[in-house]
């Protein structure tokens, strides 16, 4: 077991109104949101524009917020991230992999794909370029699946990560860049989106994401968040909810203390997702399973990612970027174009039909996370009439819990502190060329005209 250290009553206060503050600042995101329409136009969270708020007050801009309390902020991503992972597979109904493969193989190529290729060619770009002429550390190769397909919440949660494998900076660096995908994911998604309509790609298009004027739903799309079966005169149902993802956190700790003593610098959040799953598989043998509300895990995970997001983008480290923008502005690009470049080679060849609605929302998730990629399908298939949201759902539990911020993420910087990135890079790249062979054998993988070929077929059959 980890050392624990005692705390007492002054900093539990101190850690209150670090949080209160953060609830502060999540409320002006809010309110700016709501009286600056571009804000929602464009899909900006009210956590990210609180946290830009409390980066410009923090000790790098106009010094209002002091450095203990920006310390504290930066300590609480690592911690919130572990919520935000522990109930990820619990309560999940995980599906047969024979029913879901049809649907999902796809999406699931396109996860694996870019994320092996996102890892690739930063780190052959690293080793050839950055670190012998910038001087850059070997791991910021490894910041942009992290923080592109794993955006804020993950890029935050690797701080310990990075600062167990002696790069401090790596946690900044990660945040710089998921902004920068969350902006260039939206803006080049709308961009394809309305380059796609005009070419006649998009039958269904809205090509605004089907925004609305407010952030204020009507009453007949309020959401119900929790549904609670468990008597009150036993325990409130967040209270229960909380209780499983403290016995998840807790496997994780104790598996953590066992991988540490194999290999360092493994975070906690992905050991504690194993937890999660572990809890998931001895309470579903239980009479206790039918108190398990999926919705309330969800609700509990957007408070911690919400308050996660704010808190690492006002800690975020500003001499750290500019240190660092040499490196960081050509793998942006480079990063970027690839990005394009994955959806409009390889999206035609791996998607038998509405190649671009299933594209987009892949590409969404891989420039930042999966509630961009969920935006852009919305504005390009508004009703979803085509099948892109169900085979994306579907390869959720083939591919969230390992890559785009899962555990394979995790284990990046592990690989490259321990072999490098010369083959780190060449590795990844392999198994991008195995994954188009496997593809290819399996039939998952087609020439765009023999796609149209065989769409003509059916309609004639039709």
């Amino acid at each position: 077991m980890p050392d624990l250290v005692a705390i007492d009553s002054g900093m539990l206060g101190s850690l209150l109104i670090a949080v209160s503050l953060l609830g502060v600042l999540l409320l002006l995101g809010v309110l700016l949101r709501a009286l600056i329409p571009p804000l929602r136009r464009f899909f900006i969270p009210a956590a990210l524009i609180g946290g830009v708020i409390g980066l410009l007050l923090g000790p790098h801009a106009f010094g209002i917020v002091p450095d203990s309390l920006n310390t504290t902020w930066s300590g609480l991503a690592g911690i919130l991230i572990t919520i935000v992972f522990a109930p990820m597979l619990l309560g999940e109904n995980l599906p047969k992999a024979r029913e879901a493969i049809k649907e999902a193989a796809p999406h699931v190529f396109y996860s694996y794909f870019s994320s092996f290729a996102v890892v690739a060619v930063p780190a052959l770009l690293t080793f050839l370029i950055f670190t012998p002429v910038f001087g850059t550390n070997p791991l910021f190769s490894t910041i942009f699946e992290v923080s592109w397909p794993g955006g804020h919440g993950t890029a935050a949660g690797m701080e310990e990560a990075y600062t167990a494998l002696g790069w401090a900076a790596g946690s900044s660096l990660g945040l710089g860049s998921a902004t920068a995908g969350l902006v260039f994911g939206i803006v080049a998604g709308m961009v394809m989106i309305n380059i796609a309509v005009r070419r006649g790609l998009l039958l269904n298009a809205s090509g605004d994401g089907g925004t609305l004027s407010t952030d204020i739903l009507p009453v007949t799309q309020a959401r119900v968040e929790s549904q609670g079966r468990l008597n009150r005169a036993s325990l409130d149902n967040l209270a229960f909810h909380f209780a499983l993802i403290a016995a998840a956190v807790l496997i994780g700790t104790g598996l953590k203390f066992l991988v540490d003593m194999v290999i360092t610098g493994v975070p906690l959040f992905p050991l504690a997702m194993i937890g999660g799953l572990l809890v998931h598989l001895v309470i579903k043998r239980t009479p206790a399973y039918q108190l398990v509300d999926k919705a309330t895990l969800n609700a509990i995970t957007g408070i911690a990612l919400d308050f996660l997001v704010v808190a690492a983008v006002a800690s975020l480290s500003l001499p750290v970027l500019l240190d660092n923008w040499q490196a960081l502005l050509i793998s942006l690009v480079v990063v970027a174009i690839m990005s394009v470049g994955i959806f409009s080679f390889i999206g035609p060849r791996i998607f038998a039909k509405d190649w671009v609605e299933n594209s987009i929302v892949n590409f969404g998730a891989m420039t930042g996370v999966v509630s961009v990629g969920l935006v852009l399908l919305r504005a390009a298939d508004p009703n979803f009439k085509t099948n892109a949201f169900r085979g994306f759902a579907l390869r959720a539990p083939f591919a969230s819990p390992f890559v785009g911020g899962g555990l394979i993420t995790a284990l990046f910087p592990v690989a490259v502190a321990n072999w490098g990135n010369l083959w780190v890079g060449i590795g990844c790249a392999v198994l991008c060329v195995l994954l188009v062979l496997l593809a290819k054998v399996t039939g998952i993988w087609k020439s765009p005209g023999r796609r149209l070929a065989e769409r003509e077929v059916q309609s004639a059959v039709r």
